[in-house]
């Protein structure tokens, strides 16, 4: 249990004029939950509604378009372009402060960020006209996200290079939209100036090649920022807060924005009246694994030092984001680092965040397991959503439920069948909801699939612990190594039954798949993780007694932390290794036996790797696979497992192999309905959730857990 206090972040803090009840920010994400019109409402009313109820000290709606539809960057985007959207910002605003939190909207032009103009035909408004790409990271795309991406609509795209008189026209179009910030009630406003859109295209030294007042050293670069700055304050006043979020850096791009240029142009922000600076990053887009590694990084805290950076060069406060533990945040706020803390995807996980630390319940908060779903759902123009809270951008489809228990109308007796994540999160939200829950598992502890996904994967461990505790800490029965029957569920009398056991993963009939070097995705599970079983010890012999040995007499099955380590040093697997199969599961083994020494080889059938993983995560673990040297088959044919290679011949109708001491067949899950059909014969109403009903993942377990309950 976590006895911090966060006395830092939690404290009180000032941008300006604007006073917030603590350091924690609602970071501006563009979330597609708009109306089609641009429009606030109800759907972005209330995703932004339960995070002020969360207890967030300020909640910045993200990308409001000041010139919309111009430079619009998705379909569901908030307008802030005229009178007539006044309305909904206001009932966004009243919403928000109803709940004691305070409001901004960041404002936002698209530039050459803007596929709503190209898709409709619309002139691209940039400083100059844009480099060629060098890579089409859509090639690790699934054929099905290209589908729905903005690109098969785009059949060509015209560029506006702005002139003098268009760049007033943004200028003015910034502050008009600040003036309309102000008059729907809201508390300030944070220019956008990051992430390759409009401003950020002019700041760009890669991307600025213009030779007139607007171009060349960076005093000119910045001018139509201070000049959209200057143009706010006048407008708005003294008494309206108003920010700037700046790159820190163009990471991976040659003679792109440095810290140094960063904390310049900082400066010269807040010489120019702005109250506060967000620090981001952004990043060359033409390389897949670097959408995780600016503003919204896989590496935690990476973004700090760059704050720090510009903190110590201004004297306006420093609002940091990217990846920040809470811990963290505490601890950088308390010397002095920063001033506040931006946070996204942990208060999509769960907006009730400051409230759970605020009454010293840190272990209680949903944890982000950063599988990039959120972000992925808005490259492919659909509305936010998060793997682990399903009520994340659906909050009116159904009741958001607050902290504590929910009276129910009628106590139910429940049954549910399957430990996994799935199964603990139904029968979590059912023993929240009043009703008697009983939790049923075949092996000696509670997690799944989720304790090897946790292993291959390490941000799923939060998840698969939070689900414990959440567990232990309930009024749910659980027991373990017990098998569930149709007689022994009647012993229970059950009102309903939950069943949640989990996938069919049978072996495909692969020509050599019956060979004694050959493994399930589950036999390498059960050897990883310390279990046994008979076919698996046929395979093994002594490496799995031992393996379960050890396990018995450390506990090593529960410390995950420990399997990592171990697993480093010792595994009975041979030094080269076929994975047939490339979806999530695929992918994820062929990262965790590369980094213990193996060389791998993963070939499918599919023309495309890594269904199963979002689109942002697959394009990092993609890129990192092959750097790793792992070689990647997708469209093979006539895939054929011998006794020292796996051969197949590849999409252009060439032999190939691939050298393998162990191969690994990652395919061949499915739903199961077994059990739960069998139920229902014998008279049992039942409910499915998770992979026994097809396989969904973590997404898809936590998701249809929330329907089951409800």
């Amino acid at each position: 249990m976590s006895s911090h206090t966060f006395a830092h972040l939690l404290s009180p803090g000032r941008i300006g004029p604007l006073d917030l009840r603590n350091r924690i920010i609602v970071t501006a994400m563009g979330v597609n939950l708009a109306e089609a019109d641009g429009t606030c409402g109800e759907r972005i009313r209330a995703f932004h509604e339960e995070q002020a109820r969360g207890g967030v000290g300020l909640v910045n709606v993200g990308v409001a378009g000041v010139a919309w539809p111009t430079g619009g960057n998705e379909p569901g985007q908030v307008a802030i372009s005229d009178d007539r959207f006044i309305p909904g910002l206001a009932a966004l605003a009243e919403a928000v402060h109803r709940h004691g939190a305070k409001l901004s909207i960041q404002l936002h032009h698209g530039g050459f960020g803007a596929p709503e103009d190209m898709k409709a035909g619309r002139p691209v408004w940039v400083p100059c006209y844009p480099e060629a790409p060098k890579k089409d990271i859509t090639e690790m795309w699934l054929l099905e996200e290209i589908a729905k991406s903005p690109g098969p609509q785009i059949s060509k795209v015209e560029f506006r290079v702005l002139t003098a008189e268009d760049i007033r026209t943004v200028v003015q179009q910034f502050a008009a939209a600040a003036v309309r910030a102000k008059r729907a009630g809201a508390d300030g406003v944070e220019i956008h100036a990051g992430h390759g859109y409009l401003l950020s295209s002019f700041i760009s030294p890669r991307f600025n090649k213009r030779t007139d007042e607007y171009g060349g050293p960076l005093e000119n670069r910045v001018r139509i920022l201070l000049e959209v700055v200057r143009a706010i304050r006048a407008a708005v006043g003294p008494g309206f807060a108003m920010w700037c979020k700046l790159d820190s850096r163009e990471v991976g791009k040659d003679g792109g924005i440095t810290i140094e240029d960063a904390k310049r142009a900082a400066q010269m922000v807040e010489e120019a009246g702005a109250d506060a600076i967000t620090v981001t990053a952004y990043h060359d887009v033409g390389q897949g694994k670097l959408h995780s590694a600016s503003h919204t990084p896989q590496e935690p805290g990476v973004n700090l030092p760059f704050a720090a950076q510009i903190k110590a060069a201004v004297g306006i406060p420093v609002i940091a984001s990217g990846r920040i533990e809470p811990e963290v945040g505490d601890a950088r706020i308390g010397a002095g680092d920063i001033d506040f803390v931006a946070m996204g995807r942990k208060l999509l996980a769960d907006p009730q965040l400051p409230r759970k630390l605020a009454a010293g319940k840190p272990d209680d908060v949903l944890p982000c397991i950063y599988c990039y779903t959120c972000i992925s759902a808005i490259y492919t123009q659909e509305h936010v959503r998060c793997a682990v809270n399903p009520e994340t951008g659906f909050e009116t489809l159904r009741a958001v439920p607050s902290s504590g228990a929910q009276a129910t109308a009628r106590r139910r007796v429940v049954v549910v069948v399957g430990g996994g994540p799935g199964g603990m999160e139904a029968a979590r939200r059912l023993d929240a909801a009043g009703h008697q829950v009983t939790l049923l598992e075949r092996s000696e502890q509670l997690g799944g699939t989720l304790r090897f996904a946790s292993l291959a994967y390490a941000a799923n461990e939060p998840l698969l612990d939070w689900l414990r505790r959440q567990i232990e800490a309930s009024h749910v029965e659980v027991r373990l190594d017990t098998t569930a029957t149709a007689g022994m569920l009647r012993s229970l009398a059950p009102d309903a039954v939950v069943v949640a056991t989990g996938a069919r993963r049978s072996m495909p009939p692969l020509p050599g798949s019956d060979l004694p070097h050959v493994f399930s995705g589950d036999d390498l599970r059960r050897l990883v993780l310390g279990e046994s079983s008979e076919a698996l010890e046929k395979k093994t012999g002594w490496a799995t007694r031992l393996a379960t040995k050890i396990g018995a007499a450390t506990g090593m099955t529960a410390n995950l932390e420990f399997l990592r380590k171990a697993t480093h040093q010792w595994m009975p697997l041979g030094k080269r290794i076929a994975i047939v199969g490339g979806e999530l599961v695929g992918l994820e083994l062929a990262e965790f036996l590369s980094e213990r020494g193996r060389a791998v080889g993963v070939v499918d059938e599919v023309p495309r790797l890594g269904a199963g993983l979002t689109l942002v995560r697959r394009m990092r673990l993609i890129e990192e696979l092959q750097e790793h040297g792992v070689s990647l088959h997708a469209g093979a044919a006539e895939i054929t497992i011998g006794r020292e290679q796996v051969c197949f011949t590849d999409r252009n109708g060439h032999a190939q192999a691939i050298d393998a001491d162990h191969v690994i067949v990652a395919k061949g899950a499915s739903g199961d309905l077994a059990l739960a059909d069998e139920l229902r014969a014998a008279g049992f109403s039942v409910h499915t959730v998770g992979d026994c009903r097809g396989v969904g993942y973590i997404e898809g377990a936590m998701r249809s857990a929330a329907e089951a309950a409800a």
